[in-house]
């Protein structure tokens, strides 16, 4: 039995300024930082997601490329493999992380649960290697990704606790109402302080 730390899709084009940027997401960015220095054994394992798209093809029609998107299941190109909107926020310490896993790689995905490791491993499989029974959620979007991989992790077996206050929402109304979906679900729902 072990505890593991996700961290959700905390990179540049999802933070202010960013393809998609969220308000807040710099801020959580640090946050996740700062909470992993102050708590170093918390966690049996930290393990981030990033968005890794396709840059030559619409990903399986996430990216709207006829058309305005609709921001709901077409999107405008964010996180293309390789370009500085990929890349981690720098305010988060990828020395802290210890997998990293990589969705959406030719077609939308935006739960960590449907990505693979760096060594080409499918992130369950690699839950279930490494005996994780328990996850915190953290990153961006609280009403995307991070509800997608939380509501995963909870079909999947797992104990799901969100910290609140190191998730930010592309928009505060279904931010708010995925958390409520979550602890419906049976997650919980808590500050990391």
């Amino acid at each position: 039995m072990s505890r593991a730390l996700l961290v959700i899709d905390v990179q540049n084009d999802f933070t202010e300024g960013g393809a998609l940027g969220v308000d807040g997401g710099a801020a959580v960015a640090a946050g996740i930082t700062a909470y992993l220095e102050a708590h170093p054994d918390r966690y049996d394992v930290v393990i981030a997601s990033r968005d890794w798209h396709h840059g030559d093809d619409d990903n399986g029609g996430h990216f709207a490329t006829d058309g305005a998107p609709d921001y709901v299941t077409s999107w405008p190109r964010h996180c293309v493999a390789g370009t500085p909107g990929a890349e981690y926020h720098p305010a988060l310490d990828t020395s802290l992380v210890d997998v990293h896993v990589k969705k959406g790689q030719g077609v939308p995905a935006y739960s960590i649960f449907e990505g693979t490791t760096d060594d080409g491993a499918a992130f369950p499989d690699t839950l279930d290697r490494l005996g994780v029974t328990a996850v915190d959620v953290v990153g961006i979007a609280t009403d995307y990704c991070v509800r997608a991989s939380a509501l995963d992790a909870l079909d999947a077996g797992r104990t799901v606790t969100v910290l609140s206050d190191l998730v930010a929402a592309v928009n505060p109304v279904t931010g708010a109402e995925s958390l409520v979906e979550i602890e419906d679900a049976g997650g919980a729902v808590r500050s990391s302080r």
